[in-house]
């Protein structure tokens, strides 16, 4: 029986669900799936085009590693990324809160087309698609392109598992 979370812009009071994709990322979806319910402020992106992602700490007792990775995600995916402890800039860090920590993933969902994951400080940032939208894209896009528009601040992102 497939796996299902809810994504939440938690302030906008909008979700959509997810359906874990447990045959092509079976590393990834295990972690998050046991790491959740997982949530923090949300930001958008300044260089992928449509995203909206949160950083969390490091989670799971081993790196999962690259599987079903992308640099060009598409409308509905949701992305998961690891950043261990010297890969991100320290004001980037700072910024975000996450100063302290050794390490941190990050979650996106990509709502829209012509993404590319192209970093002028790192180059290619390989992410692992671990589920697709399954219910709800549309008002999750209008909701996270108003983020991009209205700003992010007061805004948390929050996945967690979906019991239907």
């Amino acid at each position: 029986m497939p796996r299902h979370v809810t994504i939440t812009l938690e302030h906008r009071g909008v979700s959509c669900v997810a359906e874990l994709l447990d045959k092509d990322a079976p590393r990834t979806c295990t972690a998050v799936w046991e790491a959740l319910p997982l949530a923090g402020d949300a930001f958008h992106a300044k260089y992928a085009r449509h995203e909206v992602y949160t950083m969390v700490p490091g989670f799971g007792e081993y790196e999962v590693g690259l599987e079903n990775s992308t640099v060009t995600p598409i409308p509905g995916d949701v992305v998961y990324f690891s950043f261990p402890d010297g890969t991100l800039d320290r004001r980037f860090k700072e910024e975000r809160g996450i100063a302290a920590l050794p390490g941190v993933v990050d979650l996106a969902i990509f709502y829209g087309r012509n993404n590319l994951l192209l970093n002028g400080d790192v180059g290619w940032v390989p992410g692992n698609v671990f589920a697709t939208v399954v219910d709800g894209l549309s008002r999750m896009a209008e909701a996270c392109h108003d983020v991009w528009r209205s700003g992010s601040v007061g805004e948390r992102l929050v996945f967690q598992r979906f019991e239907s």
